[in-house]
């Protein structure tokens, strides 16, 4: 495969799956009492030793779990802009209502020309408040329905 045969182009092969989730239990079960994770790796004759902090080696267990589940992946800088399309496949929404949530100013958003952008933080925080209101919710439905069962 050619370097640059990205998996956020794509989904991975069976094979990039198998080897991914296989290096991803090997490196779990290396991590150290932090989370990090200290690698040795080589090319031909050349080697290198690499220390990852916990958080970069969360990540990468991350990457490789979410890949050796099938699944397309796609890393995004918190200061990216995205479009519509982007934005709304983040969110698992249509672009419509996202364009309704930017509308109504539920999440802050620029033009660059006629084109609307959301900044990746923004989104993120809508999504992280989003998520924080429905959990709420379950949880004040799951209250209410222990109480209609006593």
């Amino acid at each position: 495969m050619p370097l640059n045969d990205s998996l956020s182009e794509r989904l991975p092969t069976q094979a990039e799956a198998e080897k991914a989730a296989k290096a991803g239990t090997v490196l779990a079960s290396h991590r150290d009492k932090r989370g990090g994770l200290s690698l040795h790796v080589k090319k031909g004759a050349k080697s290198a030793d690499v220390d990852l902090p916990p958080a970069v080696a969360r990540l990468m267990l991350d990457l490789l779990e979410a890949i050796g589940k099938g699944d397309a992946v796609t890393l995004v800088p918190s200061g990216a802009d995205l479009s519509t399309q982007q934005a709304a496949d983040m969110l698992e929404v249509c672009r419509p209502f996202l364009v309704k949530l930017l509308e109504t100013r539920e999440i802050p958003h620029h033009k660059i020309g006629t084109h609307r952008r959301i900044r990746a933080e923004d989104l993120l925080a809508y999504k992280h408040r989003r998520d924080r209101t429905r959990t709420a919710a379950r949880t004040r439905l799951a209250r209410l329905g222990q109480e209609s069962d006593d």
